[in-house]
């Protein structure tokens, strides 16, 4: 008889446990992310952060005084500020000049006295409501709207789908449908070498390249240095490559059987791609435009360099904006300090980029679901 029993396979159940391992690593590193990002965004908006002001009280304080001899150096403070010398909070209710007159022992805290040339911590607070709707980003003068940043985010973005989606889609479909095997293994090769070009080549051939170029069409007067136009343009060719290659793979999905009814019935090549084949391959197409938005939401060293260093609200596309990624960058490269403002102020910037390039995943998701078409 044919033993029939299950064998035991050690190698089989290693290889397993090894793959289940890095599925999970994978999960957990994810779950770490949003973690350190949410954990840091949450002390950014709740807590009371306190900052180096730079200023010292020039005499000692008693216990019964309201009236503070600030040095003239320093940043400059006002009325209504919360402010922490030694253990004491205080609030400023007044400024004459040098001298400020203070509500002390605010907040639950004891009112001590004070030795001269103690130095001066300003506390800040960030709201959602200022966070998402104020139009200024400079935390070191207490401007806190995301909303420059996230405005040139999306307009690089923008622009750079605007110039990547129809040169991508027409790439793929003249592989799929009209180039020969030789052309195709001669075309598809060149256009893959495109992913593998450092970024941060692309930013440099964005600012010495496509900027000049820009100027020169519209003028020097109109095309900054730095603008937004170029870098969005040059990150399009960057992602060329993706959604051609994935839009290729979703053309390629579509059974033969579809264009040879097309052909049956007297269409063309384009008709038969325009009207037959595309409508057929829509949710790898829509998949492949969303994959492509958020690897340009997502890129750093194309704005870093060539967009610009300084927000600003704009939907002028010649002007020099600030993205997201591209303030992180500049904000992480400088000298920063730990449980700073601008320290804080990057992790809620991360995580908004974060729920942005998530939502953009999920929706791609449900538009694979929805025009996914099954065929035998």
């Amino acid at each position: 008889m044919i033993d029939l029993t299950k064998r035991k396979r050690p190698l089989e159940t290693i290889i397993q446990g090894f793959l289940f391992l890095f599925g999970a690593l994978s999960i957990f590193t994810t779950i770490g992310i949003v973690v350190v990002l949410g954990t840091e965004s949450i002390s950014f908006f709740s807590k009371q952060i306190w900052e180096d002001t730079n200023k010292q009280i020039v005499s000692s304080v008693s216990a019964d005084d309201i009236n503070l001899e600030l040095s003239a150096t320093g940043t400059s403070l006002q009325v209504g500020d919360v402010i922490k010398i030694g253990k004491e909070i205080m609030v400023i209710t007044s400024l004459n000049e040098q001298i400020a007159t203070v509500s002390r022992g605010v907040q639950g805290s004891s009112i001590i006295f004070h030795q001269e040339n103690l130095e001066i911590l300003r506390g800040i607070n960030v709201s959602l409501f200022e966070f998402f709707t104020n139009t200024k980003w400079s935390p070191q003068i207490r401007q806190f709207g995301v909303l420059p940043l996230l405005n040139a985010t999306l307009l690089t973005t923008f622009i750079a789908i605007t110039f990547a989606a129809p040169l991508g889609l027409a790439v793929a479909v003249y592989l799929c449908e009209y180039a020969s095997n030789k052309v195709r293994s001669i075309v598809k090769p060149i256009t893959e070498i495109l992913a593998g070009i450092p970024t941060v080549v692309y930013g440099y051939f964005a600012l010495t390249f496509m900027t000049p170029l820009l100027r020169t069409i519209f003028g020097t007067d109109v095309v900054e240095v730095y603008n937004t136009a170029s870098a969005g343009i040059v990150m399009g060719i960057l992602i060329l490559p993706m959604i051609s290659s994935m839009s290729a793979d979703a053309i390629n999905a579509v059974p033969n059987s579809l264009r040879e009814a097309a052909f049956g019935l007297g269409a063309t090549r384009l008709e038969t791609a325009l009207r037959v084949v595309l409508p057929a391959a829509t949710s790898g197409l829509a998949a492949a435009l969303v994959v492509g938005i958020s690897r340009a939401i997502g890129e750093t060293m194309i704005v870093a360099v060539a967009a610009g260093a300084g927000p600003n609200f704009t939907f002028n596309p010649f002007e020099s904006p600030e993205t997201m990624t591209g303030h992180i960058v500049r904000i992480s490269s400088g000298d920063l300090s730990y449980d700073s403002i601008d320290y804080h102020s990057i992790f809620a910037i991360g995580l908004l980029l974060f729920l942005v390039t998530f939502a953009l995943n999920l929706a791609s998701r449900r538009i694979v679901s929805r025009f996914r078409e099954e065929y035998e």
